[in-house]
């Protein structure tokens, strides 16, 4: 499965657009991570613990993403995005979209 945030692959042709495919995870964060990180917050610098949390939920995000297109039949993925939104107090949603396409051969 090809992924791009481009609207089209070097070297391919769009033979058929399958549609939009998503794919969401929403995260919380843990007190414990919560206190670390105000100290963090007094001195400056990366919070390691958050960083590491928005990696893991966007990966969770484009998983799902070519989980859907793949059950769609699709070859890539083109034009990604990839947003982020508080839900509530203490935790966000990360969505990854694009658009499923079949590639011709």
């Amino acid at each position: 499965m090809l992924l791009t945030t481009t609207d089209n692959i070097a070297g391919k042709n769009i033979k058929e657009v399958l549609g939009l495919v998503k794919g969401n995870t929403v995260r919380a964060r843990w007190f414990g991570r919560d206190i670390a990180a105000g100290l963090k917050n007094l001195v400056g610098g990366e919070i390691k613990s958050y960083t590491e949390m928005m990696d893991k939920a966007r990966d969770s995000a484009i998983q799902a993403m070519e989980k859907q297109a793949k059950d769609l039949g699709a070859d890539a993925v083109v034009c990604i995005r990839i947003t982020t939104a508080d839900v509530m107090q203490g935790s966000a949603e990360i969505v990854a979209y694009g658009t499923a396409v079949k590639l011709k051969k």
